[in-house]
């Protein structure tokens, strides 16, 4: 095989399918508390990722959780967020990249007083659908809220269906 291809013939030079979703632009969810920017999903890239921008209010997070089939990395912007990693904790700050493998327990906590900015993105894509059909929509001039035990419960089957699992860092009483 060469490296230097020059057939103009050839369907590389003019095939195409890029994925551009432009500065504003996504399906925005609110998801207790955070705000979700769902850049790219299973169905926009033939299941290869799920791609989202996020802002996490100060005490914001999921609760600790895993995925059954699918990789989650991140990339924090500003803020700083406490990561759980199976049972031990660390502190990611702006710049810094967390990757979590398939099946491992885990969650994000924002531990500042400011919000959080991040990019994450699940691969293959699927999870991100909980943020799709299980967001909430979001209302003009007002700020994403937590969401009440009652609401967990309504995504619930959602979540499964998606392929997360919760773990509770504490076990019910």
């Amino acid at each position: 095989m060469s490296f230097l291809v020059t057939d103009m013939d050839d369907p590389r030079w003019t095939k195409r399918g890029a994925l551009h979703v432009p500065p504003g632009e996504g399906l925005v969810r609110w998801v207790s508390g955070d705000e979700y920017v769902i850049k790219a999903t299973k169905s926009s890239t033939n299941g290869s990722l799920g791609f989202i921008d996020a802002i996490v209010p100060p005490g914001g997070g999921p609760v600790a959780h895993a995925h059954a089939d699918q990789d989650e990395a991140f990339y924090l912007l500003s803020g700083e967020l406490e990561f759980l990693d199976g049972d031990q904790t660390f502190v990611a700050e702006p710049g810094a990249f967390v990757f979590v493998p398939r099946n491992h327990r885990h969650r994000f906590l924002n531990i500042g007083r400011e919000a959080v900015h991040m990019l994450f993105m699940f691969t293959p894509g699927g999870p991100e659908d909980f943020f799709v059909e299980g967001g909430d929509e979001p209302v003009p001039g007002e700020q994403p809220a937590p969401w009440p035990l009652e609401r967990f419960m309504q995504v619930a089957d959602l979540a499964e269906r998606t392929g997360s699992q919760a773990l509770p860092e504490a076990p019910p009483a």
